[in-house]
């Protein structure tokens, strides 16, 4: 991935934390204006192609393809965060579109789940309806904070390893977060704390996963505390994280620079060799 090594050194903590709250809350602003128009679930039609070109299982079907782009035909699932739908992607999904990516698919799942598990197997059920849909055997999952944690329990302990190809989270709490808005309340959230049953859960031996992670974790990032907690750390797991400056947790799901980085992800066939897990490098700003 090419991701820039050296960058300009940042402003001072004080003058970039009150630069990154003043982006939220733009960012706060402009997406609860979008929030309704993301409420219902997405509609796709499936559509059959015609004799001449149809292909065998497991093969794509009669959408129109970019020769030799097995990128742009693997689709990419997008999976929102906490309390959010999928109204929160419409800048990343219109960059990745722009790029030549074809099969773009969100999942909204209900704020009233209980149980992050309940989710995990839904976006299973999700992922093997785009497959079905679109004719392909992989998909890349993109999540945003909960969303990534999702994806993460659906590919290390439900064996969604072998559909998903890359899954990219950004500032998603893989190691469990000590802010959680309202953790005494909310069942899914109380999940996302430091030492829960599921994050410990998440510790296990994963021995032969083979998806990648690419972790997005911001410095200034208020919700994932601490901040090193966005990182995947585990032994069993391809992954590598990536240091993102001058943003918010909000923030990340639009962020052009970001959005660059998750499309250079997303195409790259490996992660970066040489680069171990938790590193907090290379970096993005």
């Amino acid at each position: 991935m090419k991701f820039p090594l050296s960058l300009p050194l940042p402003p001072r903590p004080s003058t970039a934390l009150l630069a990154a709250t003043v982006l939220e809350l733009v960012v706060l602003t402009g997406h609860l204006a979008a929030y309704p128009f993301g409420i219902a679930q997405e509609r796709h039609a499936r559509r059959p192609a015609p004799d001449h070109q149809r292909h065998a299982p497991g093969t794509s079907t009669g959408l129109h393809h970019l020769p030799g782009s097995q990128d742009a035909e693997r689709p990419v699932v997008l999976l929102h965060g906490f309390i959010d739908n999928r109204s929160v992607f419409v800048l990343l999904r219109r960059a990745l579109a722009r790029h030549g990516r074809r099969h773009l698919a969100s999942l909204n799942y209900s704020p009233l789940t209980r149980d992050l598990r309940t989710a995990a197997e839904l976006l299973g059920r999700h992922v093997e309806e785009v497959c079905a849909r679109t004719g392909q055997r992989e998909v890349d999952i993109v999540g945003h904070s909960l969303g990534g944690l999702i994806a993460r329990y659906y590919v290390q302990r439900l064996g969604g390893d072998h559909r998903v190809r890359t899954l990219v989270t950004l500032g998603t709490p893989h190691g469990g977060t000590a802010v959680a808005p309202g953790a005494g309340i909310h069942p899914i959230v109380r999940q996302m704390r430091g030492g829960s049953p599921l994050i410990e859960e998440l510790r296990r031996p994963a021995p032969g996963c083979r998806t990648r992670f690419v972790s997005f974790w911001g410095e200034l990032d208020q919700v994932m505390v601490p901040v090193e907690t966005a990182c995947v750390d585990h032994p069993d797991l391809e992954a590598v994280n990536v240091r993102v400056t001058g943003i918010g947790h909000l923030a990340l799901p639009v962020h052009p620079a970001v959005a660059t980085a998750v499309r250079e992800a997303l195409e790259s066939q490996r992660t970066r060799e040489g680069t171990a897990p938790s590193t907090g490098t290379p970096s993005v700003a």
